[in-house]
């Protein structure tokens, strides 16, 4: 069987629809609210698996839950005019209780700067009690006119983890922007998600923020997908609440503040980038299940085969590798391995007479479609290394990808021309002048994702106006 990536990245709407629907993931687009999908329990099961990681990784740093309320007064919202004006267009507003008409409207949450900042004032007076690091798994709601796609742009993101931080100093609150970015950097290293990290341009930067870090990577289809931001809020909120705390000094002062969220679209990624032409392929961090068993029974000794098959499960299953045999009789082998692919499955262990009788087992890799016989005696051992070299494989493999697909100019029309054949990244010399990069995405058709956090190598001249480059500018498509 030849493992092929041709329709994910040549029909990626199609295939991604698709696998979401097919593998019982998101049932996406029949529920009578545009915008708005439905998790099935495969796709909840993987959904609660990438939500333990970032969990374990986020309590690990000393970050503590909370759950704030839906509801935000639209006094409250308007509390910080620039944050308002940002979302003012993306609001879903609750007018009505009953029959009657609301005296204050009610928004639904579109992010909780002003709910945890309006808490926050009454909770915390002093810097001992800083820094405080909160966050939150919620969904929340934004009115996306644009067209909508599964889990990318939605009018409820299910899934949505957003952390709210505060802080005595501007300096710490930089520290924290720094732990938020080695967090998320972990996440998706730990699911083989590749990505660039950018400081977002002036003008699109998150609204309140002083300035917004965000991890892009890229589908198959070429285009760009943001999945994590980070915001250096400094006392923007702090002082449009007058929220002030005794700082070591004796002083008074606004504490400073940073929130950094991710959501659905990290699921989306996970799809997406490491998909094949049979389905999904799921790393097995967050896959529901690690090994699907199918029995291949023949009608003389059908019986031995089966209770073989129940051994082999109760053997993995007891190791704590999660195991799921597939023992429906109305089904043929080859129905059921299209079954467990398309489902994305990191291993599937064939076993019929000859693995009875040789005391073996026949495992078969979802990534690389490879086999491979092995022992019985030996196949605790062997499934935790194949697994374990599926994760490197799909780390290793994913980079590259992305990796082909970033390429650096030095000339405007060369970056619009690599976009409409290519698309991808392209990053070109810019002067640092808004102005510029303004001109950038208004003759490359792109969108600026900003320049690199961690610096780049600088050559050249701006593409725009010929000042020697500061850095360099990301252009790209994106969702």
């Amino acid at each position: 069987m030849k493992l092929t990536r041709d329709k994910v990245s040549s029909n990626f709407s199609e295939w991604y629809d698709w696998v979401l629907s097919e593998a019982e993931i998101l049932d996406y687009g029949r529920y009578p609210v545009k915008g708005m999908g439905v998790w099935m329990p495969y796709g909840f099961k993987i959904r609660e698996r990438v939500l333990a990681n970032i969990r374990n990784l986020l309590n690990e740093t000393g970050h503590e839950e909370v759950l704030f309320p839906l509801l935000v007064p639209e006094t409250l919202l308007a509390k910080e005019a620039e944050h308002i004006e940002g979302f003012q267009g993306e609001v879903f507003w609750v007018t009505k209780g009953g029959n009657e008409e609301l005296d204050v409207k009610l928004a639904l949450r579109p992010t909780s700067e002003v709910s945890i900042t309006y808490m926050e004032n009454l909770w915390i007076k002093g810097y001992t009690q800083l820094p405080k690091k909160y966050y939150q798994i919620v969904s929340v709601f934004r009115y996306e006119t644009k067209a909508t796609r599964p889990l990318l742009r939605v009018r409820e993101i299910t899934t949505f983890k957003e952390a709210h931080t505060i802080h005595e100093s501007y300096e710490d609150a930089e520290r924290q922007v720094r732990e938020a970015i080695s967090i998320y950097k972990k996440f998706f290293d730990s699911l083989g998600i590749p990505y660039v990290i950018s400081v977002r341009p002036e003008w699109d930067k998150f609204a309140g923020a002083l300035y917004t870090v965000a991890f892009d990577t890229i589908f198959p289809d070429g285009r760009v997908v943001q999945i994590g931001t980070v915001h250096h809020l400094g006392q923007n909120f702090t002082k449009a609440f007058d929220m002030k705390i005794q700082r070591a000094d004796g002083s008074l002062d606004y504490p400073h503040q940073t929130s950094y969220g991710i959501s659905d679209r990290a699921i989306a990624a996970i799809i997406a980038i490491h998909g094949d032409d049979h389905g999904a392929v799921l790393h097995p961090l967050v896959a529901p299940i690690l090994v699907v068993v199918i029995p291949i029974p023949a009608k003389e000794e059908g019986e031995k085969v089966k209770d073989y098959a129940r051994k082999i499960a109760h053997s993995l299953n007891s190791a704590g590798i999660i195991t799921k045999i597939d023992d429906n009789e109305k089904a043929t082998p080859g129905e059921k391995y299209y079954y467990w692919e398309l489902r994305g499955v990191p291993l599937r262990v064939e076993v019929g007479r000859r693995e009875l009788a040789s005391k073996t087992v026949s495992i078969k890799r979802r990534d690389t479609l490879e086999s491979k016989e092995v022992e019985l005696n030996h196949l605790i051992d062997a499934v935790r290394e194949i697994l374990k070299q599926i994760e490197d494989n799909m780390r290793t493999s994913s980079w590259k990808r992305m990796k082909d697909l970033v390429s650096r100019v030095d000339d405007l029309n060369l970056a619009k021309s690599r976009l409409e054949s290519k698309l991808g990244i392209v990053e070109v010399p810019w002067c640092g002048n808004n102005k510029c990069g303004l001109k950038m995405e208004e003759q490359t058709g792109g969108r600026v994702l900003g320049s690199p956090y961690e610096g780049a190598e600088i050559q050249g001249k701006c593409v725009v106006c010929g000042s020697p480059a500061e850095t360099v500018l990301r252009i790209a498509k994106t969702y």
